[in-house]
C-alpha cells in the first residue's frame, strides 16, 4: 500500500527523526561530492498551482543530484479540477511519474489527488500545511543545537500554514512551542484541537497567546513567516494592521536567548514581518534554512519510495 507525505501529524516521532537524520546524511552526501544516486530512474511529478522560487529549485534539483529526474506541471499546464476532475488527473498524471509533489490552495484539493494517485504523493504547501518546509526548519535546529529537546521555539505573526504545521511538529515531537498571533489570525482550531490530543502522549508544551513578547521571551529559536501570504493580498491592509506590533526587531528579541537563532521560510518583506537587521544580523539562519529544504524534501521521497 503506498504511503503519501500530507502532513506531520500522520508521522511518528521516530519517523519524524528518522528523516531529519536521514537529511542531513543526504547532505553531507553532496556537499562531499559522492557518488551517491539511490534516485536512479526516478521521475518526479511538480504540478504547480502556486508558484514558488525555493520549492521548485529545491525539489528540481534535489532529484538530478540522486541521480533521478523530475517533470514540472504548472496550473497553464494541466486542467486539474477545471477541464479534467481532480480524479482523472491524479490517475493520469500518477501513471507516467513514480512519485508527485503538489503545491496548491485548499488542503482538500490534495487530499483528493491523493485518494486517487497510483503514486505516493508529497505535499508541498497549501493553505493549510507546509510540512516539508517545517521538516526543513527542524533539519536547521538540530543542525545547529545539536538537539531539539529543551528548547523554547517561538513562532509569532500570523497563524497561517506555518503555524498549523508547527503546532503539528511539536505535539508529535513533544517540543516546546509558544505560538503569538492576533485573535483574529489564530491558527486553525482543529488544528489546535488535534495537536492537544496528540499532546497528551508527548508531553509537548504547545502555548498560545496573544502577546509577542511572551513567545519571544528566553527563545531559542524565533521564526515569523509574511503577513500575507500569496492568494491573499486583498487582505494586506487588514493583516498589516493586525499585525503591526508582531514584528521582529531588536526591542522583541531584547529578551530572547542570548544564542537565538532567527528564522523565516521566504521569502520575506524586510520592515513588515521583520526588519533587516535581525533577518540580515548574526542570529538568522534563514539562507541554511532555505538550502536544508532540498534534503528534507529528498528524505521524504526516498522514504516513501523504499530507498532510505
Amino acid at each position: 500500500m503506498k504511503k503519501d507525505c500530507l502532513s506531520l501529524k500522520d508521522l511518528s516521532k521516530d519517523e519524524i527523526l528518522s528523516l531529519i537524520d536521514k537529511s542531513i546524511e543526504i547532505k553531507k552526501k553532496i556537499e562531499n561530492r559522492e557518488d551517491y544516486k539511490p534516485l536512479k530512474d526516478v521521475i518526479l511529478g511538480m504540478i504547480f498551482e502556486k508558484s514558488s522560487t525555493r520549492t521548485r529549485l529545491s525539489f528540481e534539483t534535489g532529484m538530478k543530484r540522486l541521480g533521478g529526474d523530475a517533470v514540472f506541471l504548472s496550473s497553464r499546464d494541466i486542467q486539474l479540477g477545471r477541464g479534467e476532475t481532480i480524479e482523472d488527473s491524479a490517475r493520469v498524471i500518477s501513471s507516467y511519474v513514480d512519485i508527485i509533489m503538489i503545491r496548491t490552495f485548499e488542503h482538500s484539493r490534495l487530499m483528493k489527488f491523493a485518494q486517487y494517485s497510483a503514486v505516493p504523493v508529497v505535499n508541498a504547501l497549501t493553505d493549510l500545511l507546509h510540512p516539508c518546509q517545517v521538516l526543513a526548519d527542524l533539519v536547521t535546529i538540530k543542525e545547529h543545537f545539536g538537539k531539539l529537546d529543551n528548547l523554547k521555539i517561538a513562532f509569532i505573526g500570523d497563524g497561517n500554514n506555518m503555524a498549523n504545521s508547527w503546532i503539528y511538529a511539536a505535539s508529535v515531537l513533544g517540543l516546546n512551542l509558544s505560538v503569538a498571533t492576533p485573535i483574529d489570525l489564530s491558527p486553525s482550531g482543529i488544528v489546535i484541537k488535534e495537536a492537544v490530543e496528540i499532546a497528551e502522549s508527548t508531553n509537548a508544551n504547545i502555548e498560545l497567546t496573544q502577546i509577542p513578547y511572551d513567545a519571544a521571551v528566553n527563545a531559542d529559536v524565533i521564526y515569523t513567516d509574511v503577513w500575507a501570504s500569496m492568494g491573499e493580498e486583498e487582505q494586506t491592509a487588514r493583516k498589516h494592521a493586525l499585525l503591526k506590533h508582531y514584528q521582529i526587531n531588536e526591542n522583541l528579541t531584547k529578551d530572547a536567548k542570548r544564542d537565538y537563532i532567527f528564522m523565516h521560510c521566504l521569502p520575506a518583506h524586510r520592515g513588515e514581518e521583520v526588519t533587516a537587521d535581525i533577518i540580515d544580523g548574526e542570529h538568522s539562519v534563514v539562507i541554511e534554512e532555505a538550502k536544508n529544504r532540498t534534503f528534507a524534501q529528498l528524505s521524504v521521497i526516498m522514504k516513501l519510495l523504499g530507498r532510505d
